[in-house]
């Protein structure tokens, strides 16, 4: 059974917010994603954007999948501007819907993985309705890679406050 678009939407962040719980991060959820963004996590004062997709079916592409982002948010991701780095993260599930949850009395297991790329300062797009993202199997969104994000931010916030930006 092909998944609706919200249960995609949601089983990506039932995703996001147990790597986040795990990593004592704070998670915000935004109910309008007119900025791009569907969750903000920080860890005290830096702070990370994430715009989430979820897809049954990868491209597979080299050494990882591809995801094509419309134009639009790519470019709210990728604005100079921005207060927080922005980032895609595209979590893969099964193709069957009921393989994406496993549980028992044990335990409750979701079966799928996610991948993200850093969108932030990244080219303009081409003129296309959608831009590729290449998202590396090394590009695992896990807690390491939570912790990379927010370090990412906080580089920024300071070159920022070195540059003289107060």
């Amino acid at each position: 059974m092909q998944a609706e678009t919200w249960q995609k939407e949601q089983i990506s962040c039932a995703y996001l917010h147990a790597i986040a719980a795990r990593e004592g991060l704070t998670i915000a959820s935004w109910n309008v994603d007119k900025d791009g963004v569907d969750a903000t996590i920080r860890r005290g004062g830096p702070m990370v954007d994430l715009q989430l997709k979820c897809t049954q079916k990868a491209r597979k592409v080299g050494n990882g999948h591809a995801f094509d982002l419309d134009v639009a948010t790519y470019d709210k991701l990728r604005a100079a501007d921005r207060s927080a780095p922005g980032y895609l993260a595209v979590v893969i599930v099964p193709s069957d819907i009921e393989q994406w949850i496993v549980h028992d009395e044990e335990q409750i297991l979701l079966r799928c993985r996610a991948y993200y790329a850093c969108i932030q300062d990244a080219p303009e797009a081409s003129g296309a309705a959608t831009v590729a993202i290449h998202l590396p199997i090394e590009k695992k969104l896990d807690g390491k890679a939570l912790d990379l994000m927010i370090e990412h931010s906080r580089r920024r916030v300071l070159g920022a406050l070195a540059g003289g930006l107060r």
